[in-house]
């Protein structure tokens, strides 16, 4: 009887209105007959542990089980169809309509799971969350978005936005006081020297005005930003992945209503061009591409995140030419080789 209440006492917390009752339940029916000693003790000890016991993260231990290298590889297949899904949607509906709706849907996707968490979670917490999430997604798809519609070419976009490495390097020496070593440097150059070889028959001048070239550029500043505010969020306690994307997809939607508002109604456009479009850019780079973004980023540096981004142009063309039948080349090829050996230098010395 002595051994099965310490028992009880010790799966259940302090403080556990089911404390006492355990214990008082346990010797009632220890008392009452010594042969069912043990199974009264092993059920009481059982049902104290399962009830008292805080649930165990599987998913969480999943995902660290996961090489990062095999994070890091689904991040830039998820990511790179995002250039995709934008180039597709572009023909059935205007840009900030299909970010609304593709935010509006993740919000949904997610809200009945993580609901509870978000009610516990401080005020101070959900406002910081909430700025890396405009940051992230808002200003980074916005000014990405935009600049294509001025007419921006695609391909220089995609170029602007693969700055997001030496942004984010450039801000965190900058902002943060972190000091990046010669290979990290050198690593970031030639990976940049990659993605312009990849890039290079898509590169061109268009009649777009001069400051349309700016908004990539700010939203890759917008991304980088996003990027170190949340790496630094980690030291003071953050959200889980799927709460803190939902919210970002809550407050994101917000925004592009405003923007989108402007422009038009908000209503969604009945064709099966826009339903594939917005479920194309929710479920892959949306859900998926920045669910990988954040996770990458609480098991690296910021740096070697936004390096691995580096393969993204070289993974869209091949997701153009399995969709669109677009060429290849070995230029391409030469240059995903050459983007490949600047992200091994980075993450050499990340590991240093």
């Amino acid at each position: 009887m002595t051994q099965s209440t310490s028992i009880s006492k010790a799966c259940s917390y302090p403080g556990d209105p089911s404390h006492d009752d355990h214990d008082t339940r346990t010797s009632a029916v220890c008392s009452a007959s010594a042969r069912s000693t043990a199974c009264v003790e092993a059920r009481t000890v059982s049902h104290a542990c399962s009830a008292s016991s805080p649930p165990a993260a599987p998913k969480r231990l999943a995902l660290a089980a996961v090489p990062l290298i095999v994070l890091e590889a689904a991040l830039v297949i998820a990511w790179s169809s995002g250039f995709i899904g934008a180039r597709f949607s572009i023909d059935h509906a205007p840009i900030f309509l299909v970010a609304f709706w593709r935010c509006v849907v993740v919000a949904l996707l997610l809200l009945p799971w993580v609901a509870a968490e978000l009610q516990r979670t401080r005020p101070a917490v959900l406002l910081r969350h909430a700025g890396i999430g405009v940051l992230a997604i808002a200003g980074y798809l916005a000014g990405i978005g935009k600049s294509i519609e001025y007419g921006v070419s695609a391909g220089l976009t995609a170029l602007i936005a693969d700055l997001l490495p030496i942004g984010t390097a450039v801000l965190a020496t900058l902002v943060l006081g972190q000091r990046l070593g010669l290979r990290t440097w050198l690593g970031l150059f030639v990976g940049l020297a990659g993605v312009l070889l990849v890039t290079k028959d898509a590169l061109a001048w268009s009649d777009a005005p001069l400051w349309a070239y700016s908004l990539p550029l700010l939203g890759m500043l917008s991304l980088a930003l996003a990027t170190l505010w949340q790496k630094r969020t980690e030291a003071g306690g953050v959200l889980g992945l799927l709460p803190n994307l939902c919210l970002q997809c809550a407050v994101s939607a917000l925004v592009f209503a405003v923007v989108a508002g402007m422009e038009g109604s908000l209503l969604p456009v009945a064709s099966t061009g826009f339903a594939v479009s917005v479920l194309w850019t929710a479920l892959l780079p949306m859900l998926g591409g920045y669910a990988l973004y954040w996770i990458c980023l609480q098991r690296s540096s910021p740096t070697r995140v936004a390096s691995v981004l580096y393969l993204s142009p070289a993974v869209t063309l091949l997701w153009a030419w399995a969709m669109f039948d677009e060429p290849l080349s070995w230029l391409m090829l030469v240059g995903t080789v050459v983007s490949g050996a600047g992200i091994w230098l980075v993450t050499r010395a990340a590991r240093r």
